[in-house]
């Protein structure tokens, strides 16, 4: 498949391309991380903690990048609903890795 065969709107092909590999690499990178914490979490129920900041992990990272770029392909879902739906996301694991640092178990 030929560079020449990709477009993109008001950007440059290459740009876009940038974008979604590094999209990508985020994707992959946290869930490495996730299953190094779920591999914790499997060792004994005292590290139930692992497996809280692996799903925070996985809501603050992954799915909304998965949803930044499945949103506007699948859907016809409009730049302010993308924002509230990812920015929610964010905040569901956010608001997790924060209740299991300083409140939950660990």
């Amino acid at each position: 498949m030929a560079l020449s065969q990709f477009e993109a709107t008001g950007t440059d092909p290459l740009l876009a391309l940038a974008v979604l590999l590094l999209s990508v690499v985020s994707v992959v990178l946290s869930l490495l991380i996730a299953v190094v914490l779920i591999h914790g979490y499997r060792q004994g129920p005292s590290h139930r903690g692992m497996l809280l900041l692996a799903v925070g992990l996985i809501l603050l990272i992954t799915i909304p990048e998965v949803l930044r770029v499945g949103l506007p392909t699948a859907t016809g879902v409009g730049t302010i609903g993308q924002s509230v739906v990812v920015t929610a996301c964010e905040l569901l694991g956010l608001g997790t890795i924060v209740w299991t640092v300083y409140g939950g178990e660990v």
